[in-house]
């Protein structure tokens, strides 16, 4: 029964399965991957054809800028009332699914689709809600996405919250009942991406996540396990992926909030959002770091503000952030002592902003330490090289600091994103 999850953030849903098609074609990988890589989007289109698919029903993020944005949406709601009134999809009620996801690397990543409630998140700065997110919103990234979901009549998700779950206490017992519980599907993900596959929680099931989930949000022992001393609220999930969806989910609800009166917001559709529940400790789950590459400045110049900006500033690793650099007359390493904030990240992302905001110049984020050092040895340029962020770093600095800076860590490569599978009503 549903209320087992009384009071938590998270709670099973009606959950749309999309029935009388070919999985592998139905699902494609989330919107805001390959949007560089035009070519990527084309062979999905090549591969799906005519067939129903996600691919109709969701906007790459490619495609936002484009000169038909207002007619791709209308044939988005357009099909998926198509798709509705067509029976394309059976009905999971107040369901749970356990999903287990190989990864093309062959690791397997589990996870838990149901509800997340919108009341409990806020993706505000120094948010203390039980649902936060873990990077800085980008509020002009907000609109575009409102006007695609905002007439539409289902969601389909591709957020990811993590919990922190040391002990693998929520999702992990599952992985030892699946010979129990209802196979929903099992296929092959387009584009060597891997496979999917995902089971119906059953009563015992939801009874065990409900009680662990109750357990591992328990005040008490939230605050010992971060060494809190006051009465800080209780984090539940931190967003791993998709947070301008999830704030667009909010923002969506917020709007229609406004129309009714309060006793009747718990009845509106849209309070609630599909995602998918990991563990932050889940062996498959890895972060890496996104490095800092500054174009068209004179390094040393750079440096000489940093060192100026952080007192105490040194040459060398020490005790404190540090911070490796390259540019054309080699490279080197700072140590800014006693910092304020708990990541180096955080330390120089700051400094950078306010460096560029009075100085010409231009900042990118790079996936991959050899690509950003190349960038960073030619003329005019200066790359930073970050180490990556410890997983178990994640909940405490959320919980100090708020939201990380933007681009602090991704949680693996494109192809390993959520795909688009099961869906929800939200009207």
């Amino acid at each position: 029964m549903s209320e087992r999850f009384d009071g938590l953030a998270f709670s099973p849903a009606d959950v749309l399965l999309p029935v009388e098609c070919e999985y592998q074609k139905w699902a494609v990988v989330a919107c805001d991957q390959y949007t560089s890589q035009p070519e990527y989007w084309q062979r999905v289109e090549d591969f799906v054809g005519g067939a129903p698919s996600a691919l109709r029903l969701i906007l790459p993020e490619s495609c936002l800028d484009g000169p038909n944005l207002e007619t791709d949406i209308m044939d988005i709601n357009n099909t998926m009332t198509r798709y509705l009134r067509e029976g394309r999809f059976k009905t999971l009620e107040n369901a749970l699914v356990y999903v287990e996801r190989t990864l093309a690397s062959g690791a397997v990543r589990r996870g838990l689709v149901g509800k997340i409630d919108l009341e409990k998140y806020d993706y505000e700065p120094g948010s203390q809600t039980a649902v936060r997110a873990t990077e800085g919103t980008v509020m002009s990234r907000i609109p575009p996405r409102v006007a695609v979901r905002k007439n539409a009549p289902i969601e389909l998700p591709h957020v990811m919250l993590l919990c922190d779950d040391r002990s693998r206490t929520v999702i992990e017992p599952l992985a030892q009942r699946t010979g129990e519980m209802e196979v929903l599907y099992d296929f092959d993900l387009m584009e060597h991406s891997g496979h999917l596959k995902g089971w119906l929680v059953d009563e015992t099931g939801k009874a065990q996540v409900s009680a662990a989930l109750c357990a591992l949000n328990d005040p008490a022992a939230f605050r010992a396990r971060y060494g809190l001393t006051g009465d800080e609220p209780v984090l539940e999930f931190a967003v791993g992926d998709g947070n301008h969806s999830l704030a667009t989910a909010k923002e969506c609800y917020e709007r229609q909030k406004r129309y009714v009166s309060e006793d009747k917001w718990a009845e509106l559709p849209s309070r609630y959002a599909l995602c998918e529940v990991v563990n932050l400790h889940d062996p498959s789950l890895e972060f890496e770091p996104i490095h800092r590459v500054v174009f068209g400045v004179k390094a040393k110049d750079l440096l000489s503000e940093l060192r100026q900006a952080f007192p105490g500033t040194h040459n060398g690793e020490g005790e404190g952030h540090v911070l490796r650099y390259v540019w054309e007359a080699g490279e080197g390493v700072l140590t800014v002592p006693h910092p304020t904030g708990q990541l180096p990240v955080g330390t120089l992302q700051s400094f950078l902003d306010d460096y560029l905001a009075a100085h010409p110049g231009s900042i990118d984020y790079i996936h991959g330490a050899d690509v950003a050092a190349d960038l960073g040895r030619r003329g005019g340029n200066l790359a930073f090289l970050l180490a990556p962020m410890g997983k178990e770093q994640l909940f405490p600095t959320v919980i100090r600091d708020g939201a990380l800076p933007r681009k602090t860590f991704s949680m693996g490569e494109a192809a390993d994103k959520r795909f688009y599978l099961e869906a929800r009503k939200i009207r």
